[in-house]
């Protein structure tokens, strides 16, 4: 856990205490826990109550065996239980209606008086404190919505963000008294230290900072606060029912109801903190490793289902240093989450991602989790690739794959709805799409072919949402989907699932004809991966064209990138033929020249031949770090050389000269000794291996050639 503040600061800013005096204070302040109008000890400050409890106190008045029968999520149970207590649910049902139709009522007077500008803060405020008062499930709803900038109003948004770490705590009596009952012995047993306040408070629960007795480590102790399990129960099931009401009035083709079970899931499983404390076991061996990320480990055997301890972290929130290199990390350690192993973070908001004072990327709360099954993550995968490459089709059979639409639908109708809704935002380049719009933009289509959002997907389309509306935050202009897409192509490019093999095949060739176009765009866009790719930037001042080089022999050498290996091995024996067919045309010709009267030799060279030829032309220039076009010696439609020398689309001669010019693989060659020794030697055997296989296609290609 860290805690927020504007610098590193002792421990518990200077209330500390001796073994001796800390055991005596605690112990002298101790009350009696069957009453509540003792004064609070002197190591807790005096405060109001806070709002939940002030307000929505009723909804969580159980007795211990009612509370422990609604630890898990199950909705028959829950509505089994509230049929027993109409009148708290009558009650309950009455202050949202009053307190959210108050508040829309006297918004829409404000619009009628002409000054809803001038109550717009005003009213932001009160909205923050209803949400406050009707308690966890409905600020867990504004947390999300609270991190898209680009969504809502600022006013909304500055009063909205404090509701992700600036609530008001619970009494520290409570908490206190809590811990002791959980872990079974006095709280000053188990820790010499502790701070008499609060470090930080949420809506779930409260952190205080403390030091083990047992070893000395600081820890953060989170403590559950008193009510939330009835609290959010009630919720949800009234939220559940308005949901089927909705989904019946609005003819949604959306099982809200079954979205409501998958959030409130994934909700009831936070409030357990042993298996938040298990989610972070997980996370930390997952993702521990990932260069400037740093994920606290957690304390077991200090941990229950309402207290949890774990590593204490110093640091920033993530979105008030505006640390754009972290926020590529965290785009990275999101793509490994979501698309490499599938366990993933569902509620990254900015008040769960931190900056340490040393310049790493913390996660924090691991309560709200969520699992991408293998099946989805490939189909996520193709989708992506398929709207890059604008092949909507193939996108439409995606949508099917991942249960966004049924199988039945009629798949040319969908395919020209795609295509209208994504042509234009494609069409400015991967790295301006911005996944809000393109969710936004759906809206329409979603509803004529009676798409659904399958309940697994929901926390996926938050988790990507929220991390956006994050990186927005920090730089209006960013773009996560643009950012997350080189991952794609590099897992893409190296993943050896069969699946994503034969979608790179499938993407890489039609109708038998190789696409060089797209396994340039992959490669580059491959290389804009980031943390890697920043840290030789800011090593090197930019990245150059022997960085490039590098990092293309790096990915070819490698034994993911074998697949793409034997692509260009076979893309290689092609143009080898080609070029020999073309050198045999120009010996010829420049025979026939130097006879008289010689009739012209119509060249034997195929229009296959031609792009054969062209690929091969690309593949080297490719591999040594340029594209086609940042080189001047080269036009492609032509196709001319720089003397003048032409590869002609009639059958005209093809000059040699054109693989001449040494100069444009000079990079290529500067770069070898500085290559790592691992790497020199992979080089030194891949000719004979790679030249053997080499020869032996390039040789039953021209058998084939010369007897077919």
């Amino acid at each position: 856990m860290l805690a927020v503040s504007p610098q590193p600061s002792p421990l518990f800013a200077g209330t500390s205490f001796s073994d001796g005096s800390f055991s005596r204070l605690f112990r002298r302040n101790k009350v009696n826990s069957s009453s509540r109008r003792v004064a609070p000890p002197i190591a807790v400050v005096a405060r109001e109550v806070d709002d939940f409890t002030k307000y929505s106190g009723y909804v969580f008045e159980l007795n211990p065996a009612e509370e422990d029968s609604l630890t898990e999520y199950n909705i028959a149970k829950i509505a089994a239980f509230y049929q027993k207590k109409p009148l708290i649910v009558l009650r309950r049902l009455v202050q949202i209606g009053s307190t959210l139709g108050k508040w829309v009522a006297v918004r829409y007077m404000d619009t009628v008086n002409e000054r809803a500008d001038e109550m717009f803060k005003i009213r932001a405020a009160e909205l923050r404190k209803i949400l406050l008062q009707l308690g966890p499930a409905y600020v867990k709803i504004a947390q999300a919505i609270s991190s898209r900038p680009d969504l809502i109003p600022p006013s909304y948004l500055d009063e909205l963000s404090q509701l992700q770490d600036r609530i008001t705590p619970f009494s520290s009596e409570i908490a206190f008294e809590t811990i002791e009952k959980e872990l079974g012995m006095p709280i000053d047993v188990m820790f010499s230290e502790i701070s008499p306040e609060p470090v930080a408070a949420a809506s779930l629960g409260q952190v205080y900072q403390a030091r083990l007795r047992s070893t000395g480590e600081v820890v953060a102790v989170k403590v559950q606060r008193p009510g939330v399990q009835s609290a959010i129960s009630l919720d949800i099931l009234i939220l559940r029912y308005l949901a089927g009401l909705i989904k019946k009035a609005g003819k949604f083709n959306t099982d809200l109801q079954a979205v409501v079970d998958e959030w409130a899931s994934s909700l009831f499983r936070e409030m357990d903190y042993k298996q938040e404390a298990r989610n972070g076991v997980r996370f930390r061996q997952l993702y521990g490793a990932i260069q400037d990320v740093v994920v606290p480990e957690m304390h077991l055997a200090q941990t229950t289902r309402k207290v949890l301890t774990m590593q204490w972290l110093e640091g920033q929130k993530l979105a008030g240093v505006k640390d754009l290199y972290l926020v590529e990390v965290g785009v990275y350690c999101s793509f490994n989450q979501l698309l490499e192993y599938g366990f993933y973070h569902a509620d990254p908001h900015p008040g769960n991602l931190l900056r340490t004072y040393d310049g790493k990327l913390a996660y924090l709360d691991f309560g709200m989790m969520g699992e991408f099954k293998q099946e989805y993550r490939d189909g996520f995968i193709e989708a992506c690739l398929h709207l890059v490459n604008r092949d909507y089709s193939a996108l439409a059979k995606d949508f099917v794959t991942l249960g966004l639409i049924p199988p039945t639908s009629d798949k040319a109708a969908v395919t020209e709805a795609l295509t209208g809704v994504f042509r234009d935002a494609v069409a400015k380049g991967i790295r301006n799409v911005s996944f809000g719009d393109l969710l936004g933009d759906l809206g329409f289509t979603m509803y004529k072919f009676k798409f659904q959002i399958p309940s697994y997907f929901s926390l996926v389309i938050r988790s990507l949402a929220v991390l956006e509306g994050i990186a927005i935050g920090i730089n209006p202009e960013y773009k996560v989907l643009g950012s997350t897409y080189p991952w794609i192509a590099r897992k893409v490019l190296t993943d050896s699932s069969p699946k994503l093999k034969a979608s790179l095949k499938a993407l890489l060739y039609k109708d038998g004809q190789f696409r060089i176009d797209r396994l340039e765009s992959l490669l580059s866009e491959s290389l804009r991966a980031k943390t890697e790719r920043t840290l030789i930037e800011n090593q090197n001042g930019g990245t150059d064209s022997k960085v490039v080089i590098k990092q293309i022999l790096s990915f070819t050498l490698d034994d993911k990138g074998a697949f793409v290996r034997e692509i260009l091995l076979e893309e290689f024996a092609k143009g080898m033929v080609a070029l020999g067919v073309a050198t045999l045309d120009s010996v010829t010709n420049a025979v026939a020249t130097r006879i008289p009267f010689s009739p012209s030799r119509p060249s034997s060279m195929t229009d296959e031949d031609i792009t054969n030829l062209r690929n091969l032309q690309r593949l080297l220039l490719l591999i040594s770090g340029l594209r086609e076009n940042e080189n001047p010696r080269m036009k492609v439609n032509g196709v001319s050389t720089s003397n003048g020398q032409m590869i002609s689309l009639n059958g005209a001669p093809v000059s040699l000269q054109q693989f001449e010019a040494i100069q444009e693989f000079l990079p290529l060659l500067s770069v070898l000794p500085e290559l790592p020794q691992d790497m020199q030697q992979q080089l030194l055997r891949l000719p004979a291996d790679f030249a053997g296989k080499l020869a032996s296609r390039v040789a039953a290609r021209t058998l084939k050639r010369v007897f077919l």
